[in-house]
């Protein structure tokens, strides 16, 4: 502690800067498994619905599709403002961890529906065709056929959402999120305290490159399989 205090001296409070890598850490468990819950059976339903596939159904693709499209378009700063009445109706605050969590999640469960798609899709069409000579239903084709073989797509992508959901809380910090961004915007930005912003980076790059780490080593061990 004293080397990082002789690094850093315009650092005064080190426990507040721990309890924001924990808010950080909380918010970024807390809607990545909602985006998870959300954004995989979202991502089903757009791969079932797509043209030539099981259950094709144009218009609901249509409308699903463009719904994702609308929320990954709105950059999350502006997507965090706007929904801020919303917010406040599901969890009654507009700030903290948890009223950083509601626009996370919609922010980040239809990128990861994009990409259960995009795994969905490299699945083998003869193997979805063996299941339907052998009279699976749609259900079982899904469940043991489709997201089997599709794993080591998904877990990838729940890799790439989790590194963007960290992104999206440094940024909602702006906003009073409280968090690793919320003390770089109040003391690296607002206090020109550069010390605090080095940290909050670098504690950023430490966090991604441990996600990534873990995601590297799921999605290979799934591929082995």
């Amino acid at each position: 502690m004293n080397l990082l205090q002789k690094l850093f001296p315009n650092i005064d409070d080190w426990g507040e800067l721990g309890h924001a890598c924990v808010d950080t850490l909380l918010m970024l468990g807390g809607s990545l498994l909602l985006t998870v819950l959300i954004g995989l059976p979202l991502g089903v339903l757009l791969y079932l619905t797509g043209n030539g596939q099981l259950r094709p159904m144009p218009k609901l693709y249509a409308a699903t599709s463009l719904l994702v499209n609308v929320l990954r378009s709105v950059p999350f700063i502006i997507l965090m403002i706007v929904l801020m009445p919303v917010t406040y109706f599901l969890v009654g605050t507009k700030l903290g961890i948890r009223g950083a969590i509601p626009p996370l999640v919609i922010g980040a469960a239809p990128f990861f529906a994009r990409l259960v798609e995009t795994a969905l899709r490299e699945v083998q069409q003869g193997v979805i065709e063996a299941s339907q000579a052998m009279g699976a239903s749609l259900w079982q084709i899904v469940r043991h056929v489709l997201l089997p073989e599709a794993r080591s797509g998904i877990f990838a992508g729940v890799t790439v959402t989790a590194i963007a959901l960290v992104g999206y809380t440094a940024m909602g910090g702006a906003i009073g999120s409280g968090g690793l961004g919320d003390l770089a915007y109040r003391y690296g930005y607002l206090s020109y305290k550069s010390d605090y912003m080095l940290v909050t980076v670098a504690l950023l790059i430490v966090l991604v490159q441990m996600l990534q780490m873990i995601g590297d080593r799921i999605v290979t061990r799934y591929k082995q399989r």
